[in-house]
């Protein structure tokens, strides 16, 4: 279960509650060591290496990774002037990030002046997401956040009849489907597309990008937008479900054995990156849309509610993210990155 995020338990909206005699506080931060190796890369230089990363799991937010400053290369980090406050943990100094003849304005930031009951964070250094060129466990890229010890995907064979419909239709009748189930969501019904009408799907131009799954491709059912969905390679962590369709049960009917499902907790996604004529890019929708996850993903970090807003209401925020890079000074090396110029891309392999 992840702690702070969807319907973990220290999330907004969590789903279960502590039983005890007095209510929690609304804000519960938990801070845990991550208890593998993590590095960040940019600018072409391992800029941290670290084996005593600590984990600050904060409500409604990926979990961020807090490194020792004597693991960070010593001339990786510039201060600058400008602080904010962070709600609980009080005065937050930022850093311009430098390698070489690169450079990463607000790239990262440091808590100075701690309460007691957060001395965990004492003299850590966080880095903003998509600033970075990359973060590493080992020799492996970690892609959208830093890992949560708490996310667990399992994936299992059922023989139950699942038939969906849209109007009088059916667009899929299956006793064979995947159900995926993932901490903080409700279950997810896979469908081998042999048992799916394809010719009722429409793709449509819209990704979201998974951490734990991929990239997503979703397609329209008649007037049903963003009616189904697929990860046409998915991670081979999860790779049962590559190229299954899974449908949104608020949007078709779906029925499991007679019974009507709805969909709960939506899927742990980023929201969606506009695309331009995607079929004569190969390969920058992906990277576009792995983008969107992170640049959504830095706005947490910096302690902004604009993913959790566009989540909800599944709007396109690229000039959202645009103009909140503007007032960063990362604007720049975004655009490069949207235009497919940037020294790395998002996705790896």
């Amino acid at each position: 279960m992840r702690l702070s995020w969807q319907q973990g338990p220290f999330s907004p909206g969590a789903i279960g509650r502590f039983l005890l005699p007095e209510p929690l506080p609304k804000r519960l931060l938990y801070a845990e060591p991550l208890r593998r190796r993590m590095r960040v890369r940019f600018g072409g230089a391992w800029i941290a290496d670290s084996e005593n990363v600590i984990l600050l799991f904060e409500p409604g937010h990926y979990p961020i990774a807090y490194f020792p400053k004597s693991d960070v290369s010593a001339d990786a980090l510039e201060h600058t002037e400008h602080t904010t406050q962070h709600h609980d943990l009080g005065l937050t100094s930022w850093y311009t990030v430098r390698a070489g003849e690169h450079s990463a304005p607000r790239g990262a930031w440091q808590h100075v002046n701690l309460p007691d009951y957060a001395c965990e964070l004492q003299g850590r250094i966080a880095f903003a997401w998509p600033a970075m060129d990359a973060f590493y466990e080992e020799d492996e890229r970690i892609v959208g956040h830093a890992a949560d010890s708490y996310h667990r995907i399992d994936i299992r064979q059922t023989s139950r009849n699942l038939v969906v419909r849209h109007s009088d239709r059916i667009i899929a009748d299956t006793r064979r489907p995947l159900v995926l189930y993932e901490s903080g969501f409700a279950p997810r019904w896979y469908v081998p597309r042999a048992e799916v009408d394809e010719s009722a799907l429409t793709l449509v131009e819209h990704q979201t990008f998974c951490p734990y799954k991929g990239v997503c491709n979703y397609y329209a059912i008649g007037d049903a937008h963003l009616a189904a969905w697929s990860y046409r390679q998915a991670y081979p962590e999860v790779g049962r479900i590559s190229d299954l369709l899974s449908f949104e049960p608020d949007i078709v009917s779906v029925h499991l054995d007679g019974k009507q499902l709805r969909a709960g907790a939506r899927s742990n996604c980023s929201p969606p990156l506009p695309r331009s004529r995607p079929h004569r890019h190969r390969g920058g929708s992906a990277r576009k849309t792995a983008l969107n996850a992170s640049n959504s993903r830095y706005w947490q970090q910096a302690g902004c509610s604009l993913h959790h807003f566009c989540q909800k209401r599944r709007v396109k925020i690229l000039n959202l993210c645009w103009f909140a890079a503007c007032s960063v000074g990362v604007a720049g090396r975004l655009k490069s990155r949207i235009e497919g110029n940037g020294r790395a891309g998002i996705l790896s392999g």
